[in-house]
């Protein structure tokens, strides 16, 4: 096609495509669902990988400890079958240890919590052998471990605990409140509570309304004092050591625990997650195959309508480059416009989305839009509209003149 057809050829696309406004809106679509798809997913992607590095990194710790994977139990008092066991003396075991600075067992349950004792909620909970660490926003943290008294655990409890900000609203309670925890109903309402700070620690480990208690009370009230357990131990390392070096010897001390830096505890987090990563690049591949699909459809659907038009243009003497060029061109057209629309459409979409996700989670910023992602979403939008006008193109080629007006 030689530059004077150029024009030609874009007026009479152009032409085609506002006749038929409906397909080419439906065209337009497909292609702008495939690029929202793309981009959202994938900025999804980044962000999960990069909020779960940063909650490590905002945790202050260095190695963490796991006796495997964390089991949910829904048939069991709090819900969580944990891994780490004698958590007290594991932990005192670990702080005598050379290039260890501070050790601290983490315990996760579910337990049922209620502000009158009659109507009660499902919530996490968190226990701690110290509040030191935590940062509390309002209030003060709690006392201390008594309870546990070498493993007797007839020690005083405290009967005191943190909120974070969102269970304190779905509550409607405040610092100097009490409310009413445990594993099971009978167990919580026997056991009342003191809220004596707020403090968001325990819901950004967890991503959902937390209470959070000393330890030892919190095996109490779940019935897990004869074990000890813990989900994880979180282990910072005094000033000059290396978390690799302490941890291929701490490895070698508890082969029976998996210890980890904070990029290796994410990738295995990463990894146990891995069908949902796999659903979210299916669902990406998924939304391009349907987009080219629609785009294709809707394209030959155009290029049949207008095929007695096509044939007089090439009875009269119009070259099958030149027929071939306004349908290539209509798909350029329609590519354009949807990549257009899509990448615009993506910014506002992603904050609604994050906008979600704090509400849901309480992690912000999981949608995260980098030039990486808006080039694939530009490079998915290309290659559709590029494969769908040579096909479109192709086909509208082997078109008989003749047979066609006749039909």
């Amino acid at each position: 096609m030689t530059p004077r057809r150029l024009p030609a050829v874009v007026g009479l696309a152009v032409a085609q495509l506002r006749h038929d406004r409906t397909r080419t809106v439906l065209a337009v679509l497909g292609v702008t669902l495939a690029v929202l798809s793309t981009t959202l997913l994938a900025g999804t992607g980044i962000g999960v990988v990069q909020t779960g590095q940063e909650q490590f990194d905002n945790a202050g710790r260095d190695l963490w400890i796991t006796g495997g994977p964390v089991q949910f139990a829904p048939t069991q008092v709090g819900g969580i079958q944990n891994s780490v066991y004698d958590a007290h003396e594991t932990t005192a075991e670990l702080q005598q240890r050379e290039g260890v600075a501070t050790v601290g067992p983490l315990l996760f349950q579910t337990v049922y919590v209620s502000r009158t004792g009659d109507d009660f909620q499902r919530l996490a909970a968190m226990g701690l052998p110290s509040s030191n660490g935590v940062a509390v926003s309002e209030g003060r943290g709690f006392a201390n471990d008594s309870h546990y008294a070498d493993g007797t655990y007839d020690g005083p409890m405290t009967h005191e605990l943190l909120i974070d900000p969102r269970t304190a609203e779905l509550l409607n309670v405040e610092v100097g409140d009490t409310i009413y925890v445990g594993g099971t109903l009978a167990t919580a309402r026997a056991n009342e509570f003191e809220i004596v700070g707020i403090s968001s620690t325990g819901s950004q480990f967890l991503g959902a309304p937390t209470v959070t208690l000393p330890l030892s009370e919190l095996q109490e009230i779940t019935g897990k004092t004869a074990t000890d357990p813990a989900t994880i131990i979180a282990i910072t390392t005094t000033d000059g050591t290396s978390p690799a070096q302490l941890e291929s010897r701490l490895q070698e001390a508890y082969p029976e625990l998996d210890v980890r830096t904070n990029r290796e505890q994410l990738q295995a987090t990463l990894e146990r997650q891995a069908v949902v990563l796999a659903g979210g690049v299916s669902l990406i591949v998924l939304a391009v195959l349907a987009g080219l699909a629609l785009t294709l459809n809707i394209l030959f659907s155009m290029v049949y309508q207008q095929r007695p038009e096509y044939a007089a243009l090439k009875a009269l003497g119009s070259s099958t480059t030149t027929i071939a060029g306004t349908v290539f061109t209509q798909a350029l057209i329609v590519g354009l416009l949807g990549t257009g629309i899509g990448l615009a459409a993506t910014i506002p979409l992603a904050d609604a989305l994050n906008t979600v996700a704090v509400a849901v989670t309480g992690f912000d910023g999981v949608v995260r839009l980098q030039p990486r992602v808006y080039a694939l979403g530009f490079g998915v939008a290309v290659v559709m509209s590029l494969l769908s006008g040579v096909l479109a193109s192709w086909r509208m080629a082997h078109v008989r003149p003749l047979d066609a007006l006749r039909n």
